[in-house]
C-alpha cells in the first residue's frame, strides 16, 4: 500500500477501486479527446491510469495503442483484471511518472487526470516532457486554486490528499514553459459530470471507509476552494 505524505487518500482510491475520480470524469476526458487528432496509429501513455478506465475507452474506442502507468500496485492490478476481461492490448506498468525507463520521444499523447498535484511537478512535467514525441501533446485535468488560502485551510487539504503543492493557474503555465511546452492553453468546464465507478477490493480496512467520509465532508467544506482546469499544450 502507497502512502503519500502520510496520506490515506490514494489507498482509499485504491482499495475501492475508484474510477473516473478526476473532475468531469470519463465524460469530460471523452469531450477533451474529441478535440485531439488521436488515431489507431498513435501511441498515447495514461498517467496515474487507476483501475484502467480511460485507457480502455482510448482503446476501445480509437484503437490506438495504450500504456498504462500507475503507482498503485492495487490499482494495476485491477487495471490488469480490466483489460484482459475486456480483451484490450494496454501495457500496464508499475510505477512513477517521475522517473520512468521509458524510451524517450515513444508518445504521440500523454494525459493525466488528476495525478500532477500528488507528485514532485517539476520533475514530473520533465519526464512527461521526454517521453512525448515532438509535437506530441500533453493533456492534464488538475487540481488548481484560484486564489492563496489561508494557511490551515491550506494545511488541511495538503494533509488529507497527501498533495505536494497547491497551484495556481499562473504556476502550472509556469512549469509547463519550464519543461519546454508551447501552445498552452487553459479551459474550465463544470457543466460535464460522470458518476465515478468502483471495482471493489475483497478487504477493506475500516480506516479507509473514514477516509471516504472524510472526503465527502471536505469537498463540502472547502467546495468552493476545490477546483480544477484543463490543461493542454504541445512539445
Amino acid at each position: 500500500m502507497v502512502l503519500i505524505q502520510g496520506s490515506n487518500y490514494l489507498a482509499f482510491l485504491a482499495k475501492f477501486g475508484v474510477g473516473g475520480a478526476h473532475p468531469g470524469g470519463i465524460n469530460l476526458s471523452k469531450v477533451l479527446f474529441k478535440t485531439e487528432k488521436i488515431q489507431q496509429a498513435s501511441h498515447i501513455l495514461d498517467v496515474g491510469c487507476g483501475t484502467g478506465q480511460t485507457a480502455a475507452y482510448l482503446a476501445t474506442y480509437y484503437q490506438a495503442n495504450v500504456t498504462g502507468l500507475d503507482i498503485q500496485p492495487i490499482m494495476i492490478e485491477k487495471a490488469r483484471q480490466r483489460m484482459e476481461k475486456a480483451r484490450l492490448p494496454v501495457t500496464l506498468l508499475l510505477g512513477s511518472i517521475e522517473q520512468t525507463s521509458l524510451t524517450k520521444e515513444s508518445f504521440d499523447f500523454i494525459l493525466t487526470e488528476s495525478v500532477l498535484a500528488f507528485v514532485d511537478q517539476q520533475r514530473a512535467l520533465q519526464e512527461i516532457y521526454r517521453l512525448l514525441k515532438k509535437g506530441g501533446r500533453f493533456i492534464a485535468i488538475e487540481f488548481t486554486i484560484s486564489t492563496l488560502l489561508p494557511a490551515q485551510l491550506a494545511d488541511d487539504i495538503l494533509q488529507f490528499y497527501g498533495f505536494e503543492s497547491l497551484l495556481m493557474k499562473k504556476d502550472w503555465v509556469r512549469l509547463l514553459q519550464q519543461a519546454g511546452f508551447h501552445d498552452i492553453r487553459i479551459q474550465k468546464n463544470k457543466s460535464i459530470s460522470s458518476k465515478p465507478e468502483f471495482h471493489l477490493s475483497t478487504a477493506i480496512e475500516s480506516e479507509l471507509y473514514d477516509v471516504m467520509d472524510q472526503h465527502i465532508a471536505m469537498n463540502e467544506k472547502y467546495e468552493k476552494f476545490l477546483d480544477y482546469r484543463i490543461y493542454t499544450c504541445t512539445k
